[in-house]
Formats: structure tokens, sequence, C-alpha cells
């Protein structure tokens, strides 16, 4: 709780900034313009891959959701295919990409270069991201019949936001990518610069994700608009904020403690000695406890905090790195989204499907995703990447 409650504190503030100043329609906007309009379930995959890193996957999807229905409209596609890529590539970031809370107490609660984690994690995110457009796309959206609502037909998502006088792109995207930067940034001069450098000082004071994150969250604030609404806005960014980081500073507390009451049993050298005895790859443990989490409680950040919490005290008999260990949990952690998950219940309502849909859309994309991230994960860690 000391090493990463104030970071967690000032990710879930930062999400309630990034929404509150419209920061999130400017994004999808040049996702939009960097892909084109004609391939807007793509456009909507790569907002979602963004967004994830900051905003809780649920709060992002309802910002987006006039967008979604009035952009199947245009292209006279259902909502499976104009959804699924963009609900898919959301939870994967939101589950293995610091500063996100939940992967980034797992990083704290195994050991996990925060940086290194940022850069492996986008690229197993990516991988798992363009495979659930491809399941959206080409396999399963096709062959769901929900088409988008008619009081969303000629919504203008953009205009609308034009209107509200948005900030640039250049300041949305500010408050995500200069933390994340830093942080990458410091992990990468740790590798290449001599201890003592003067570069290397500055990067490892600048780069500390409490700094790192407080740049973001000034940012954040510098894009209110008008000066009579930064007390009112600032304040609501607080409480909802704090109000959002309470259930997972107890879950990591918990996780914690659990990590270190199993160091002292015999449960990690059984464990160890079981992987060792059968032949199994080590980095599939971490993997299997967040798919176990996830699915019976319905909760990303539950899984991989799970995962983190119970290979913590295992990494050096298992062979594992931190890193590799928080990933692997990480991917886990989103397969599958059912029944028992809001996020699911979120997408499924907005978006009209039937539940018998949602479960071979927004269920099969987080097992597509998921598993396509561990891939990546696992080819990482076995060229010795991470």
């Amino acid at each position: 709780m000391g090493k990463i409650g104030i970071v967690i504190v000032l990710g879930s503030i930062i999400a309630e900034a990034l929404r509150h100043t419209g920061a999130i329609q400017v994004i999808t906007r040049s996702m939009v313009r960097l892909v084109g309009a004609k391939r807007m379930p793509f456009a909507l995959t790569l907002t979602g891959f963004v967004l994830g890193v900051a905003i809780f996957s649920d709060v992002a999807y309802v910002i987006l959701n006039p967008l979604v229905h009035s952009a199947a409209h245009a292209m006279g596609v259902g909502m499976g295919t104009m959804s699924i890529g963009l609900v898919g590539a959301l939870q994967l970031t939101h589950a293995i990409v610091p500063p996100t809370p939940g992967p980034l107490a797992a990083a704290a609660l195994v050991g996990a270069d925060i940086g290194k984690t940022i850069i492996f994690g986008s690229v197993a995110c990516l991988v798992g991201s363009v495979a659930g457009w491809v399941w959206g796309q080409y396999v399963c959206g096709p062959r769901l019949e929900t088409q988008p609502s008619e009081e969303f037909r000629n919504n203008d998502f953009f205009e609308a936001g034009e209107r509200e006088q948005l900030p640039s792109t250049f300041r949305s995207y500010a408050p995500i990518a200069v933390p994340v930067v830093l942080i990458s940034a410091q992990s990468v001069a740790k590798l290449v610069l001599d201890e003592g450098n003067l570069l290397r000082e500055v990067l490892s004071y600048i780069g500390w994700p409490v700094v790192a994150l407080a740049i973001g969250l000034l940012l954040a604030y510098l894009n209110v608009n008008t000066m009579g609404n930064k007390t009112e806005t600032t304040n609501t960014w607080v409480k909802d904020g704090l109000k959002t980081s309470a259930m997972i500073l107890v879950v990591t507390g918990l996780g914690g403690s659990l990590s270190a009451i199993l160091k002292g049993t015999p449960a990690v050298d059984f464990i160890a000695d079981a992987f060792a005895t059968y032949g199994l790859p080590s980095i599939l443990l971490p993997f299997a406890i967040g798919v176990i989490g996830n699915m019976l409680t319905g909760s990303t950040t539950v899984g991989v905090i799970t995962a983190g919490s119970l290979v913590a005290p295992m990494l050096g008999p298992l062979g594992l790195s931190p890193e590799a260990a928080m990933l692997s949990g990480a991917s886990g952690s989103v397969i599958i989204k059912y029944v028992n998950s809001s996020y699911f219940w979120v997408c499924t309502s907005l978006s009209k499907l039937e539940v018998k849909e949602a479960l071979w859309g927004y269920g099969g994309v987080t097992l597509v995703g998921g598993l396509a991230s561990f891939a990546a994960v696992w080819v990482m860690w076995g060229v010795g990447v991470i």
C-alpha cells in the first residue's frame, strides 16, 4: 500500500479528468482520421487500445456508445461488427498496461519494473487488440443480427464535440502519453546509462510514477477551458477518483498480505515442484490464476491482483521474471467476460445485443484477445526479452 497507494489514486483521478474534459472524444476523432472513416471498427479498436491505459473500460464504452451506433448506421453494419473490437481492446489495456490501477498494483506486488511492463505490455496488448478486431470484423460480428438503435441515426459525435470547444489533440493525449513516456524513459535510462549519470538521475526522478502521474494530472487540469469551472470540476475529479480507487486499494492491500503469508508456507515449494515434475512451462501458472480469478469474480482487477499476489513468492523457484509473471497473469485476467461481469452488462445493454449474441461477441473477443496477448508474452519470455 505504501509503495503504490498514491499512484493508484492519481491514476484514477486522471481517468476522471479525461472524461470530464472531453479528451476521449478528441482521441477517438484522431484515430478515425488516422485509419479513415471507412475503417471505423478498426479505428474504434485503436481508440480502445489507447483509452484503456487510463480510462476504466466501462466508463469509456458509455461515452463512446453513441458513436458506435451512429457509425454502424453510416457503414450499414450490425452492432457486433462495430463494437466487438472496441470492447476487447478497452479490456486488454485496462488489464495489462500500467498506469491503469489493476496492472499497476500487480506490478508492485511482484516487484516488476513499471517502465518495462508498460513497453512490453503494450506490445502484447496490440497483438491481442488486432486479434480481437479480426474476431469482431470478420469472424463473429457479421453473424450477429442486432442493428444499431434508431435514436442514434445521424447523431454526429464529432460535431457535438467541436461545439463544446474541446482541447487540442496534443493536449488530449498529453495526460496519458507524458506519464507513460516518462516512466518508460526511466526504465530505459537504467539499462543504457551508467549509474551516476546526470540524465539518468533526472529521469529517475521525473519518471518515478508518483511524479510522472502528478505531471499527467496537471496537464489534465490545464485542459479545463473556463476558470469558473476549474474548482467545481476538479473537486468532482478528486471525489470520483477516490471512490474508484477505494476498492482497488483494499484489494491491493489484501493481495500484498496474502503474498506475505504464502512466503511462510510450504505451498510455494509444492507448486514449483509440481510444475517441474510434470514439465509444465512456469509461464502458465500466473495465466491460469488470472483466468480463474476473473471468471470467479467477474473482475479483471481482482484477477490480475490475485495472480500477482499468489505468484510473487514463487518467482525464484519457478524461474520467472517479475515482468513475465505480471504480464502473464494480466493476460489471463480478461478471460472471459460473461454474465458475472459488470463490464459485460454495460456493453451488452448499451449496444442492445441479445445475451446470447454478447456471449459470442464480447465473451469471444476477451477470450481471443487474452489468448493472443498471452501468446505474445510467452514468445517474449521464451526469447529472453522479459
